[in-house]
């Protein structure tokens, strides 16, 4: 049986006791590292937090492992008990889709676990789930890729009046150009994308399309740690939080639409106070 089993958003704590009940009945447990991290990230000591709460070792598939050795882990899955950790809900991501695919196919039996994720998460700052439109994601630009097709849906939904929510890029464990054209697989250090510049690339894109979806003075909130104890939400312009230290990873952001006199309200608990940029904390008790 593959249990592929959620782990919420902010610590070792945030796991369902159904998903706890399933992991310590395991024989092996796999965390997945590429697609969203919890707060300790990668850390030894981190890691090892898991590992005694859950009574036995983790095994981190990293993208590599998940897209090219995946069925090592299926096959484990056809005879005996394994667990597949995922930060936030099983279907966060699109890979764990394609895993459940694959697990299906080859005959092995899945049980799901669901959790939080920043889907529903977002929903503290007052916006509405119901009045998003589609999510896209902001990859890093390089000096040669500097992809913009995330432009046409945030357009798309500001012309329905809907809020459109930005995932930022995550790069953990991914090999340098250099080392994949001499055949020698070499790693890039983690990088995790901030609000700061995931606006100054939207910004850009703006300014190459040149179609108003949106621009400096378009409303916006951002998220930092989302589920976290010390996790960090502010409402202002894009002008604005471009000047806010976000502090540590994971950050996501919001480009708010038409709102309701509700959000409105709720919104305001979270406006950028100017006389302190750092503000911490969540805007309600």
């Amino acid at each position: 049986m593959l249990y592929i089993i959620g782990l919420g958003l902010g610590d070792e704590r945030d796991i369902t006791l159904k998903g706890l009940d399933a992991v310590k009945k395991c024989e092996k447990v796999y965390i997945e590292v590429y697609t969203s991290l919890l707060s300790f990230g990668l850390s030894t000591d981190g890691l090892s937090t898991l590992e005694k709460l859950y009574g036995k070792p983790i095994i981190l598939a990293d993208r590599e492992m998940v897209e090219e050795k995946v069925d090592n882990i299926l096959l484990e899955a056809r005879g005996s008990d394994v667990a597949f950790l995922v930060v936030g809900d099983p279907f966060g991501a699109t890979t764990h889709t394609d895993l459940v695919v694959r697990a299906k196919t080859m005959m092995v039996d899945v049980k799901v676990v669901h959790n939080a994720s920043v889907m529903n998460a977002i929903g503290i700052c007052g916006l509405q789930l119901y009045r998003y439109g589609e999510t896209v994601s902001i990859p890093f630009f390089t000096e040669t890729w500097r992809p913009d097709s995330f432009y046409e849906k945030i357009e798309r939904n500001r012309n329905l009046g809907l809020h459109t929510l930005c995932l930022l890029d995550i790069r953990v464990k991914e090999p340098t150009l250099e080392s994949l054209c001499r055949g020698r697989k070499q790693y890039e250090p983690p990088r995790f994308m901030t609000i700061n510049t995931a606006i100054d690339q939207l910004l850009e894109v703006e300014q190459k399309h040149g179609k108003s979806a949106y621009d400096e003075d378009t409303n916006c909130v951002g998220f930092a740690r989302l589920g976290s104890e010390d996790q960090m939400i502010v409402a202002g312009t894009m002008r604005q939080l471009c000047t806010v230290n976000f502090g540590e990873p994971l950050h996501c952001l919001v480009i708010v639409g038409k709102t309701h006199p509700v959000e409105d309200e709720m919104l305001e608990f979270y406006k950028i106070r100017t006389e302190n940029p750092e503000q911490k904390g969540n805007g309600i008790a």
